[in-house]
């Protein structure tokens, strides 16, 4: 998948007016996402994404003012995190993440986000993994 395919799905999937909405969205749950999981897993997710994508990914892995990756957070945490870097309202980042998530898991058949699924806590995996619509199932 293709970077601007990737920010139309996600225009498209979450609802949002703009493209520039869904760039901000998708920069801000993949920035949130590379905090919280493990670095080798960021890079790894990286790598299978378009460069553009990656980028979002890799900037906060060699942040030198963020130097941890894999930082433990509470799904409030966590979404409030996306909301503030989106400039979105809490419920609107929570579903533009879980949006950017699910083409994750497409653009990647899958095989990275579920070890991504793994790293979080169970609570925060299952909100993040319901998908568009908040009806997916989980594995």
């Amino acid at each position: 998948m293709q970077h601007d395919e990737f920010i139309g799905q996600v225009q498209a999937r979450a609802h949002l007016d703009s493209r520039g909405a869904a760039e901000a969205g998708t920069r801000a749950t993949l920035e949130t996402l590379a905090e919280r999981i493990p670095a080798s897993l960021a890079d790894h997710l990286a790598a299978q994404l378009p460069t553009e994508l990656g980028e979002h990914l890799r900037r906060v892995e060699y942040a030198p003012d963020v130097p941890q990756t894999g930082v433990r957070m509470t799904r409030q945490e966590f979404f409030g995190r996306v909301a503030q870097r989106a400039g979105a309202d809490p419920p609107k980042a929570v579903h533009e993440a879980r949006t950017v998530v699910e083409l994750l898991e497409e653009a990647t058949q899958g095989s990275v986000t579920e070890h991504i699924r793994q790293s979080l806590d169970e609570e925060l995996a299952a909100i993040l993994f319901s998908g568009s619509t908040g009806t997916a199932g989980s594995h």
